[in-house]
């Protein structure tokens, strides 16, 4: 695996924090009554003091197997930390919102949220924020997290990533991308297309397709595989969407790589076998693990990840060499 090049100095500043936390055994969470003070952790590591409640509400749709590794992460930290978990999702913006809503009925002592459709979520924090709720957003739309009054943001830079994979392209020969955006109006998925136009050096043409239909969003980029377009790259913005790139590919004959964001046990095999070229790995799991462990020692300690600053967990680019290592990793459902 290697850093991306235009995301290395700052991602090694991301990775530092987020190792130096791990290590630290805690991270934070905080809320109502964060004044009082409690033990950091009791012998064997895990954390005594009251019981926390941290709820995350993000806009993954149904099958997604991206946010399984995000609560994984999520999950081992509430462990450690004494935080009873909540996950509740919904890929329309509005619903979404309104789940935030249902958790602070629920007097949580954390949020954590993403923000793909930020201006949908705006009100719904600034209610969480009066409510003495502390809020870290996670993996999308980090130029608004600071705005809308979260303590950090947790993910990746994705116009950094999108720049990474314009760069690998153009390392690899590639002189004309098609890139499939799954859920039209996501930012972060916007962002990621807009990187790769910036630093590619031959051409790019998005694809919008329905990601909540994965036939129909075969057979969207198989037609435009057999449009006549000579496209010799598909880059796809979502793990379960390169299996659906490289059945259109070999259904329309195409000659085209597929390389995706994303990294999931399906992935790794795709990598194997020759049926991907490269992978952008924003390892999800830490930042599920993060922004739990981040809001809890808030809480114990009133520390803010990142001092503030978005913490970086990507992008990485990984390739077949990386698969030895990544197979035990995504057996296990952390990669």
């Amino acid at each position: 695996m290697r850093t991306a090049r235009t995301a290395r100095r700052v991602t090694g500043v991301a990775a530092c924090a987020a190792v130096l936390a791990l290590l630290a055994g805690c991270s934070g969470s905080g809320g109502k009554g964060a004044e009082e003070e409690t033990d950091a952790a009791a012998p064997g590591g895990k954390a005594s003091g009251p019981r926390l409640k941290i709820g995350m509400v993000t806009h993954s749709g149904e099958g997604d197997t991206f946010w399984d590794i995000v609560q994984k992460g999520a999950k081992q930290a509430a462990a450690k930390d004494n935080v009873e978990f909540l996950y509740a999702n919904n890929k329309e913006a509005k619903e979404q919102a309104e789940l935030v809503q249902s958790y602070i009925d629920k007097k949580v002592d954390g949020l954590i949220v993403t923000l793909a459709k930020p201006e949908a979520m705006k009100a719904v924090l600034a209610k969480a924020g009066k409510a003495g709720i502390p809020v870290v957003t996670i993996n999308s739309g980090a130029q608004f997290s600071q705005e809308f009054g979260a303590l950090t943001h947790i993910g990746q830079d994705e116009a950094v990533a999108g720049e990474a994979v314009g760069e690998e392209l153009n390392e690899r020969g590639r002189k004309k991308a098609l890139c499939v955006i799954h859920e039209q109006g996501n930012v972060s998925l916007e962002e990621r297309c807009a990187g790769v136009k910036k630093t590619f050096d031959g051409t790019v043409e998005n694809l919008n397709v329905n990601g909540t239909n994965m036939p129909e969003s075969q057979s969207t980029i198989q037609a435009k595989l057999n449009s006549g377009a000579d496209f010799d790259t598909v880059v796809t913005l979502g793990a379960p969407f390169a299996e659906a790139a490289a059945q259109a590919k070999r259904d329309s004959g195409s000659d085209a790589e597929i390389d995706t964001f994303d990294l999931n046990a399906e992935v790794v095999k795709q990598l194997k076998a020759d049926e991907i070229g490269f992978a952008v790995d924003q390892q999800p799991y830490l930042q599920g693990y993060l922004a739990v462990d981040g809001l809890w020692l808030h809480r114990v300690n009133g520390n803010v990840t990142g001092g503030g600053k978005p913490v970086l967990t990507g992008p990485a680019i990984v390739t077949k060499k990386d698969v030895p290592k990544l197979e035990r990793l995504t057996a296990n459902g952390t990669r």
